[in-house]
């Protein structure tokens, strides 16, 4: 006897796509943009992804999921586990084995503006500059509610000076929101935000992208001078060390070599200069017969202007006699 299986739901058939689908995104890319996604419309989405073809695919999904296929996949690849402290939120992934940097930079250009809504966070400064509003004066109580200066001029209310209405982090409030509105501000604008980067197991900040050539070398060498101080200090050799220990031991055999008769080849050319002093002062008789030089050709350059000026001078008085 044959059972019949009942017909799959569609929830059941789309959650089985997006399972297969995230298993083979992990299988064949090895690096990973994690995307956060709020305030961030699927018109909006969808032009992302229109950007990134070719380039990168954007896989969005339940958290629980996305944990469940990641340790299930953690016997193949280990190295995912790393993935998932940075699973919570409204997060996408950007799945890539292209360059990093451009496919952030694609991301990040993608951003639409938008206007506030009150009780939201707001991610940037709102500045409402200074000059004409067109509102009519009726309106002036409202600008001092919220303690912006106004005056009218030609029948309208006018800003006198640049206010800054919100700044980073503070909440929006009705308020704000009646009044840019009425100036027809829209001071945000949202899209995928960036926040952290998957690269062959390893996840760090993605502002770490925004670091060149020189700022990696210029950290890292900054990373071997503390090293190189700290096992100097405590006395536990590494190759950051070398070449501080081998100076330091050539010194010593070298001061050896000079207070005793023990001599190698290094230090031969030390002790021959010590034996004979007069060899650092081999420049110095140059240097000496070029100072009087300098100096008499100086008294023969002032010499004939002197001579002249007593000339004229006794020329004058010579006339006057005569």
């Amino acid at each position: 006897m044959t059972t019949i299986e009942p017909p799959k739901s569609k929830r059941k058939i789309r959650k089985e796509k997006y399972v297969a689908k995230l298993k083979e995104y992990l299988e064949e890319y090895q690096n990973i943009l994690i995307v956060h996604v709020d305030n961030v419309g699927s018109n909006q989405m969808q032009k992302v992804r229109i950007a990134l073809r070719g380039k990168a695919v954007v896989l969005m999904g339940k958290n629980t999921i996305i944990r469940k296929i990641v340790r299930e996949k953690l016997p193949e690849k280990p190295q995912l586990e790393s993935l998932l402290p940075y699973v919570f939120g409204n997060i996408g992934f950007v799945f890539t084995n292209g360059d990093l940097k451009e496919v952030r930079k694609i991301i990040l250009d993608n951003k639409v503006p938008a206007a506030a809504k009150s009780g939201s966070v707001a991610p940037n400064e709102v500045v409402v500059p200074a000059g004409s509003t067109g509102m009519d004066p009726g309106q002036t109580a409202f600008f001092q509610a919220l303690n912006i200066a106004t005056k009218i001029v030609k029948g309208a209310i006018e800003i006198i000076n640049a206010v800054t209405l919100l700044k980073v982090g503070e909440k929006v409030s009705a308020s704000h929101v009646a009044l840019l509105d009425k100036l027809n501000i829209r001071p945000f604008s949202y899209g995928f935000k960036v926040t952290d980067v998957y690269e062959n197991g390893t996840v760090y900040a993605s502002n770490i992208l925004d670091m060149s050539q020189d700022d990696l070398l210029a950290k890292f060498f900054a990373g071997v001078s503390k090293l190189a101080a700290i096992s100097a200090a405590v006395g536990f050799p590494t190759l950051a060390t070398l070449p501080y220990l081998l100076g330091n031991a050539f010194r010593k055999l070298l001061a050896i070599s000079v207070a005793t008769d023990y001599t190698f080849e290094e230090a031969k050319k030390f002790k021959e200069y010590l034996a004979d002093p007069s060899k650092f002062a081999v420049a110095a008789p140059a240097a000496s017969a070029a100072a009087p030089a300098a100096a008499q050709t100086k008294k023969e350059a002032e010499k004939p202007k002197e001579e002249e000026e007593d000339e004229e001078d006794f020329g004058g008085i010579g006339g006057m006699f005569d």
